[in-house]
């Protein structure tokens, strides 16, 4: 194909489809013919707000970063993989010789190419040009659309695998049940936890949750009047751990909490619901300025992380789980749009549900000349 058209973000609410150039390789990249795209918060967020924290819209941006698709063209030094292997695309390239880069948290890199990330260009196009080293050719038992859903599943990987330490037989809760929180219950579920509680204000989400990769599911009960948001957490704690029999030590005791909601009132409860001795991760993005109980914390000896996007190793292990059946991705996808319908897209996975009244979990995009069905 000689023409690469894109799903460009003009300003926020406004959108448009733009002829690009096409990418040439360089020595050690390759041009990816992108298939299939899952809608971000994050996407979604840029779209609606121009914005997430200091990441601001200034031109446009073609939208995009949770993909796969087919190798269409390699560098001169590229020997990894060929055109047509079928890949999972991790969107962040980084520069590999800062401080972050060389001691193996490349994640944190300051000078990483971000796909839509302001002011760089996503993946809603027919190509998209990647360092060779972050392509993952996929195994014939997943298709394109499980490809693309490992990047999300990759920070459930990193969140509860490398930074939460997680072992088998442990315990967690998680607070939120989007996709990035049901992703970190199956990560915690592959590895073999002994009990997994899915925690939301939603009961679509938690029910989806208890069939999906939970044991346990818990809806907090509503704010009382004139109660402050730190006492409802402490309540809130309190009642969770009762009607769900949780310790603060013990055999019955959460070993790992992780929040990927990003609601203050979540955060605190979590805080008070994880074991003395316990870890706490942080991976949802909400309001930036929250009250915690910092005694609670000093006094359990807590381990407190915030996690942000995924770290070597991600992409691979999450690829194995899903290979050896260990985490099925498919049940997640709920919408599929072709390309020429990505702002509808957008829409429905701003209403939380389609024209079928069906709750969204995950809507898909496919790429240019392709099919909306699963591949």
């Amino acid at each position: 194909m000689s023409d690469n058209p894109s799903f460009v973000l003009l300003g926020i609410e406004n959108t448009k489809y733009e002829q690009r150039p096409v990418p040439k390789a360089g020595p050690g990249e390759v041009i990816v013919a992108i298939k299939k795209t899952g809608i971000c918060g994050s996407d979604a967020h840029y779209l609606t707000h121009g914005r997430i924290g200091d990441f601001v819209v200034t031109g446009p941006m073609v939208l995009g970063h949770e993909s796969s698709g087919v190798i269409h063209e390699v560098g001169s030094k590229v020997t990894s993989v060929k055109p047509g292997d079928r890949v999972a695309v991790e969107p962040g390239a980084t520069c590999g010789s800062c401080d972050a880069c060389k001691s193996g948290k490349y994640n944190l890199c300051p000078d990483v190419v971000f796909a839509a990330t302001p002011p760089y260009d996503g993946t809603l196009a027919r190509y998209y040009q990647v360092p060779a080293h972050l392509v993952y050719k996929l195994p014939e038992s997943m298709s394109l659309e499980d490809g693309a859903l490992i990047e999300p599943l990759s920070v459930g990987v990193h969140s509860v695998a490398k930074l939460g330490q997680f072992q088998a037989s442990q315990s967690v809760v998680v607070f939120g049940c989007g996709p990035v929180g049901l992703l970190c219950m199956a990560t915690a579920k592959a590895i073999g936890a002994s009990r997994v509680i899915g925690v939301d204000i939603i009961p679509e989400r938690l029910e989806f949750a208890k069939k999906y990769a939970a044991t346990d599911v818990y809806m907090p009960a509503k704010m009382r009047e004139g109660e402050s948001r730190i006492e409802y957490s402490k309540r809130n704690a309190q009642e969770m751990m009762q009607q769900l029999g949780i310790t603060d030590r013990g055999p019955d005791a959460i070993d790992l909490v992780i929040e990927a909601s990003g609601a203050e009132v979540s955060i605190q409860t979590g805080i008070y619901v994880t074991r003395t001795g316990g870890t706490f991760i942080q991976v949802g993005m909400g309001t930036p300025q929250v009250v915690v109980d910092i005694g609670t914390i000093a006094a359990k000896e807590m381990t407190v992380k915030g996690s942000f996007r995924y770290g070597p190793g991600a992409y691979k292990l999450g690829i194995a789980f899903v290979r050896d059946r260990k985490i099925d991705l498919k049940p997640l996808v709920s919408h599929r749009f072709g390309f020429e319908q990505a702002a509808e897209a957008f829409e429905v996975n701003r209403k939380g549900k389609g024209p079928d009244g069906k709750s969204v979990i995950k809507v898909m995009i496919s790429g240019p000349d392709v099919a909306a069905e699963p591949l």
